[in-house]
């Protein structure tokens, strides 16, 4: 088998379609999802059990948990999956994974997926070209899942060819006599042979023909069945790199998963697999153990004629051969068995710890501040709580929603006095991605609140609620005119418009008092819920609108004598007032704010 530079060009291009296809994919859900379809998947994965069973459902019909953990690390970066519920849907995937080593040792037939990939890109083409933006952000999505499906099959195309050629590790059996060593070193071919073939159904077949050669005993098979668990995480891996923190937390959940589920079931591998023998004797074709001591026994080349589907054989060597097919069957049985629980006892155990591995993972991967994905920490689109207490969780929920805003608002003063042009970029990619988190978060919390609100409630509870609604919506405004603001400076950074010293300080000044204004409304802002407001002290936030008031209408008025002596050109001007006018706004929606919380 040779394997050229053009082949590794190969391998790193379907790699790189790969990871293009996840960023598609991605960015078509975040548009597209909204409301209904994050209701649709909270509801499949309302608990740990439904999200198990879900993952477990999804990896049957699509028959590969590379592909399921794909997207769950996807819709993890969409904002359309907690943490704790991507890790009881990869739960659920480890155990569907397993219906595909039952096929091949039933049937040695697999669905590939890829094959519908230029199908759904021919579908998705009329949506992409779409004037509407909800049907092309659906073309986008389908067009990316499609890339995605490809490129994890030109993967397995491009790597080299192990499962074509077994003979290439006929090597292997020097390594078989080593005692628990050698299954230790087993896990680790098992591990490394997934990573590289980036199939975990081809690492169980490459395995049975193994097996099946009499390179390998039926106890450092299962071993290798250990490793490829471990080793078919690379996928969810690899697909979190250009992901998010909670994605990449999701990913390394199914490596912590997999390798706890490895560390007992070697504590306790020779009972282990002795049950699975025992099943597969009593219950099955035979005695998956005998399959090598056979082919020890019988000469190599009459071996080879049982492979030969042309051979003539004698009727001594006819029942030799169907004695050699009961063998490799009961191997191949007991291999998938143990596959299968192996997976469903780790899965039974861990499926009690989802919140203890999310808190591991989270210590492993810390958010760092310029990581910001969506994510509502009180409120989910599941069953609501009490009237009361469903309206404190969204006062909550809304007191990070202004958190958010007010950390936008901080950003953009970075923006105005960012030199570097590169640095200029990320830091506008990054206000970008927080005005769209804000759009979501808006709709997402006043959802809530209308169906709050389709509730029994008191009179002061539907006060709360109709107050609430106006607070997120002026909260979404500052976020709307830090936005603004972003893109006023990226025009004056675009067409390299100077300011003066003078006017420099004069928009510091202007920055230096919305700041105070939004700092004041964090104090008014409740943290613990609104139930515990109690008439704030709003006489600084009116201060401090007064004074940005002031300034506005001082600085307007120098800015027309200053235009008028021609101190600076036009272009200066509109760029100048463009900033303190929406300065002037936010002020304006922070008093809305207050003045919410001051008559409740």
């Amino acid at each position: 088998m040779s394997y050229t530079f053009y082949d590794f060009l190969v391998l790193v291009g379907s790699l790189g379609l790969f990871l293009y296809g996840m960023k598609l994919m991605s960015e078509g859900l975040q548009k597209i999802a909204g409301d209904k379809l994050r209701a649709v998947l909270s509801a499949m994965t309302s608990n740990r059990f439904v999200g198990m069973l879900t993952g477990l459902l999804i990896t049957t019909v699509i028959q590969s948990s590379s592909a399921t953990t794909v997207m769950v690390v996807s819709f993890v970066n969409a904002g359309l999956l907690s943490l704790v519920q991507s890790v009881s849907v990869i739960m659920g995937a480890n155990i569907g994974t397993t219906v595909t080593a039952w096929i091949i040792s039933l049937l040695g037939f697999k669905v590939s997926m890829s094959v519908l990939a230029l199908p759904i890109i021919a579908f998705s083409i009329p949506f992409i070209f779409s004037s509407h933006n909800k049907r092309k952000s659906f073309g986008e999505f389908l067009l990316g899942f499609s890339i995605l499906f490809m490129g994890l099959e030109y993967l397995k195309n491009s790597v080299p060819d192990i499962q074509s050629n077994p003979e290439i590790l006929a090597f292997l059996t020097q390594y078989t006599n080593y005692g628990f060593g050698s299954v230790l070193i087993f896990v680790l071919i098992g591990t490394l042979l997934t990573v590289v073939v980036q199939s975990s159904s081809a690492t169980v077949a490459i395995t049975l023909v193994m097996c099946a050669k009499g390179w390998i005993p039926y106890e450092l098979a299962v071993a290798m069945v250990l490793g490829e668990n471990i080793g078919t995480t690379i996928t969810a891996n690899i697909a979190a790199i250009p992901a998010n923190v909670s994605a990449k937390r999701a990913a390394l959940s199914h490596l912590f998963f997999n390798i706890f589920g490895v560390i007992w079931v070697l504590c306790l591998f020779y009972p282990f697999t002795s049950m699975i023998k025992y099943i597969v004797t009593e219950f099955g074709p035979g005695d998956p153990t005998q399959l090598m001591a056979f082919t020890s026994s019988i000469d190599p080349q009459l071996l080879t004629a049982f492979d030969d589907p042309k051979a003539v054989l004698s009727p001594e060597q006819l029942a030799l051969k169907e004695q050699y097919v009961s063998y490799q069957v009961s191997t191949s049985y007991a291999i998938s068995l143990f596959h299968t629980l192996f997976n469903v006892c780790n899965t039974c155990i861990m499926i009690w710890f989802v919140n203890l591995l999310a808190k591991i993972v989270t210590k492993c991967i810390p958010q760092s501040s310029k990581d910001e994905e969506f994510r509502l920490r009180y409120i989910s689109t599941g069953m609501l709580s009490t009237s009361e207490l469903s309206i404190v969780q969204a006062s909550k929920e809304i007191n990070l929603y202004a958190e958010r805003s007010v950390r936008m608002f901080g950003i953009v003063k970075q923006l105005y006095d960012e030199p570097d042009n590169e640095q200029f970029e990320k830091t506008f990619k990054r206000i970008e991605k927080y005005e769209d988190i804000c759009d979501r978060m808006e709709i997402e919390i006043a959802n809530y609140l209308t169906r709050v609100a389709e509730g029994k409630l008191s009179d002061s509870s539907k006060i709360k609620v109709h107050a609430m609604l106006r607070v997120i919506s002026e909260v979404e405004s500052i976020s709307d005119s830090c936005f603004n603001m972003a893109r006023i400076i990226r025009r004056r950074h675009d067409n390299k418009i100077e300011f003066s010293d003078e006017i420099r300080n004069n928009i510091y000044g202007m920055f230096g008092l919305v700041q105070s204004s939004l700092d004041e409304m964090m104090r008014i802002v409740p943290k613990d819920g609104i139930a515990e407001v109690h008439h704030p002290d709003t006489t600084a936030s009116y201060a401090i609108e007064n004074d940005i008031n002031a300034m506005r209408n001082d600085l307007k008025a120098k800015n027309a004598d200053d235009l008028n002596a021609q101190k600076y050109p036009y272009q200066v001007s509109v760029s100048y007032m463009d900033i303190i006018g929406e300065c002037e706004k936010i002020g304006d929606y922070v008093i809305n704010v207050v003045e919410q919380y001051k008559e409740l």
